[in-house]
């Protein structure tokens, strides 16, 4: 198990191939309410990390998979170097359903050409001691185009997405499927079981997929890693999480749940409700940032989930060079070496001050 950054950097620089988790027993896992990683009973694992966006939206829109400064090819070791820098151990890579299983995409960014990029990053991430979180982030029904956030996961072609990214990675074990990105105007039972979806502002009327066929979707493939469930209300609500929690035949699964400062902040309810849920199950803030530019939310919020336990994400390693911004976006980073915003500065200071985490 390697555990220093210097690691992960000579393995980039050497263009070494280390087995990713080769061992289901000693990989990223479930254990009560932690996630564990290495042999044995495993050690307690908090992830902290970022989350890499581009790979939801580049291809649907016809000019690459990646938005980087080489929009067709994966991060360059640089640029994951870079990442390495900040201190962080995890990252998580949203997805397309329509350009992962080739509907309605151009060819050079949809089907096989699309995996093969996502297996290529997955691989080089891994390479460099990151874990990694696949989301099903954009999804369509019928022949409508994954343009945008669909209120919850269609029935259409989102187990089938997971079936198939499920068969991919069943053999990493150093990873975590992130289901379905951020559920929005449903119920609990809807999230849970799925349900008749009405139609809305560029989606048909369509029925949706629940956490529970989502789950068996993986789980039929072969694939035991552990995954993570957003909550209700844009993933920000987990009051009812551990009362609909679906079955899980491996015990593996995970809370998400994602609050921005200026947009969705947790409050003392929301917070109350992430720490009963820790109780029960690992806790992931998927996504954590806010939207002044400034760190007054993200630095109390940090230091709230590191005396929880609580696994957190910055939104987004993606630069302002390419468009983004530190309040839209918001992005963590004015460069892709890694210089951060004044936004990202409060999340790179405290990886930093946090020490190395445990690296795969």
């Amino acid at each position: 198990m390697k555990r220093a950054t210097l690691v992960g950097l000579l393995v980039l620089a050497a263009g070494a191939a280390l087995p990713a988790g080769a061992l289901a027993g000693s990989g990223l896992r479930v254990r009560g309410n932690h996630l564990v990683f290495g042999a044995g009973r495993g050690r307690v694992v908090q992830l902290r990390g970022v989350d890499r966006s581009g790979t939801e939206y580049a291809c649907i829109q016809g000019w690459g998979v990646f938005d980087s400064t080489t929009p067709m090819q994966p991060d360059s070791a640089s640029m994951i170097r870079a990442m390495l820098s900040w201190t962080i151990d995890a990252v998580r890579v949203p997805l397309n359903e329509d350009c992962w299983l080739g509907l309605g995409v151009k060819a050079p960014y949809g089907g096989s050409a699309y995996r093969r990029s996502i297996e290529r990053y997955v691989h080089r991430l891994s390479r460099a001691g990151l874990f990694v979180i696949l989301d099903l982030h954009w999804a369509a029904p019928g022949h409508t185009p994954a343009a945008e956030q669909l209120p919850m996961a269609d029935a259409n072609h989102a187990p089938a997405f997971w079936r198939s990214v499920a068969r991919t990675f069943k053999r990493d074990h150093d990873l975590i499927f992130d289901l379905f990105n951020e559920p929005y105007g449903i119920d609990w039972s809807c999230w849970r079981s799925g349900c008749q979806i009405p139609a809305g502002p560029g989606y048909p009327a369509y029925r949706a997929a629940g956490m529970q066929q989502l789950i068996d979707a993986v789980r039929s493939a072969g694939a035991t890693q552990p995954l993570m469930l957003g909550g209700t209300n844009w993933a920000s609500d987990l009051s009812q999480w551990t009362a609909y929690e679906p079955r899980d035949p491996r015990h593996q699964l995970v809370a998400s749940e994602h609050n921005y400062g200026g947009l969705s902040p947790c409050g003392a309810s929301c917070q109350a409700a992430v720490v009963a849920t820790t109780r029960h199950v690992p806790v992931v803030f998927g996504e954590l940032g806010e939207t002044d530019c400034a760190t007054d939310y993200i630095d109390p919020m940090m230091r709230f989930a590191d005396r929880h336990g609580i696994s957190y994400l910055g939104w987004a390693w993606d630069s302002t060079a390419s468009g983004w911004s530190c309040s839209n976006g918001p992005a963590l980073i004015s460069s892709y070496a890694g210089t951060p915003t004044a936004y990202g500065a409060g999340f790179r200071a405290h990886f930093r001050a946090r020490g190395v985490p445990i690296r795969p």
